[in-house]
C-alpha cells in the first residue's frame, strides 16, 4: 500500500523534472520597444552623387586565378545535457507501459534508451560546419594584382575580362 503511494507520487515528481528542464531549453522571445509618445523614424541618408566632372573610377583587368577557401568551426563537447533530459523523458515514457516489475523494466529501458538518443542528438547538433568561400585574383590593367574574396565565384572563369566598380567585381 505504501508502495503504490510512493509510485503514485514518483510518476508526476517525474514529469514535474522533466518539465522544468525543458522548460530551461527554451529561448525566449525578443521584446520590440515601441517608442512612446510616437516619434518617426529619422530618415535614411544615401551617399552623395559624384559631380557631373568627378569621374567613377571603374578598373579592368583578367581573371588570374580562383581558390576555393574551407573555414570550419570547431565542434562543441557535448555536456551531458542531451543526455539528462533524453533519459528523463524516456523513464517517464517508460514508467506508462505495463504493470508490475514490467513497468519497472520498460522505465529502465527507457531512461536508457532516451539517455543514448538525447546525447546523440546533441552531438549531432554541437559537430563543426564547413564552410567554403572563394578568393577570385585579378590582373589588372596597370600589372598589379588585386583579390577579391567572394561567397560564389558565379559565372566568373580564368581569363575573363572583368571590371571593378566600387569595389564589385563582373565580368566586362
Amino acid at each position: 500500500m505504501i508502495h503504490n503511494k510512493i509510485r503514485s507520487l514518483a510518476v508526476p515528481a517525474v514529469a514535474l523534472t522533466a518539465a522544468a528542464l525543458l522548460a530551461g531549453c527554451v529561448t525566449p522571445v525578443p521584446v520590440y520597444q515601441t517608442r512612446y509618445p510616437y516619434q518617426p523614424a529619422a530618415a535614411p541618408v544615401y551617399p552623395a552623387a559624384p559631380a557631373y566632372n568627378q569621374a567613377v573610377y571603374v578598373e579592368t583587368g583578367i581573371v588570374a586565378n580562383i581558390e576555393v577557401l574551407r573555414s570550419e568551426t570547431p565542434p562543441v563537447a557535448p555536456s551531458g545535457g542531451g543526455a539528462v533530459v533524453g533519459g528523463l523523458v524516456g523513464g517517464v515514457l517508460g514508467n506508462q507501459i505495463g504493470h508490475g516489475s514490467g513497468r519497472a523494466a520498460a522505465t529502465m529501458l527507457g531512461v536508457v534508451g532516451g539517455a543514448l538518443a538525447g546525447n546523440a542528438v546533441e552531438a549531432r547538433n554541437g559537430a563543426g560546419r564547413v564552410y567554403e568561400s572563394y578568393r577570385v585574383s585579378v590582373q589588372m590593367s596597370n600589372g598589379s594584382y588585386r583579390s577579391f574574396d567572394v561567397p560564389s565565384p558565379g559565372d566568373l572563369r580564368i581569363g575573363d575580362r572583368v571590371r571593378i566598380d566600387g569595389g564589385q567585381i563582373s565580368r566586362y
